[in-house]
């Protein structure tokens, strides 16, 4: 039912043809009902830890941006990544951790919004003893949403 584009609804991975309709297309709101949606463990390539993601919105051709909630366990976390398009992560629940290549360490809190401009490597995740869950828009170019880079190291993650 759905096609996992390489995408990061944390960052993640965003679902594509889930069938929902974008403003106007049908001629009136669509609603999409909590749990119609199936979740899928987030692929062992792109995170380490255990991620839960589940598709909220596809790309249609009313919007070019898709929507995911990405749970994170403590310590779980994406690979290094960029999108062609950037990223907003509104943090729905918990504490996490999210940082820019060359700079510190931040943490984020439920509530925080940060924003993944295009092409800046980064990452996030939970934080060691704190789930968090992130609510990830991205964009995307000609199709594409994110960019996978090499994996977080133990030692980049704990340098906070």
């Amino acid at each position: 039912m759905f096609k996992f584009m390489m995408g990061c609804l944390t960052c993640a991975v965003v679902a594509q043809g889930a069938g929902a309709q974008g403003p106007g297309e049908s001629g009136g709101q669509k609603i999409s009902r909590a749990g119609s949606a199936t979740a899928s463990p987030g692929p062992a390539a792109y995170f380490t830890g255990e991620v839960r993601v589940e598709p909220v919105f596809p790309v249609t051709s009313s919007i070019n941006a898709s929507g995911g909630l990405v749970t994170f366990q403590p310590g779980a976390r994406s690979a290094w990544h960029t999108h062609p398009a950037g990223q907003h992560l509104v943090v729905t629940a918990g504490v996490g951790l999210t940082q820019e290549w060359g700079k510190a360490v931040q943490e984020v809190r439920a509530g925080d919004v940060v924003w993944c401009p295009p092409g800046v490597k980064h990452w996030h995740g939970a934080s060691p003893g704190t789930g968090m869950s992130h609510l990830a828009i991205t964009g995307s170019v000609e199709g594409r949403n994110v960019d996978w880079l090499e994996k977080v190291t133990d030692e980049q993650y704990a340098s906070r």
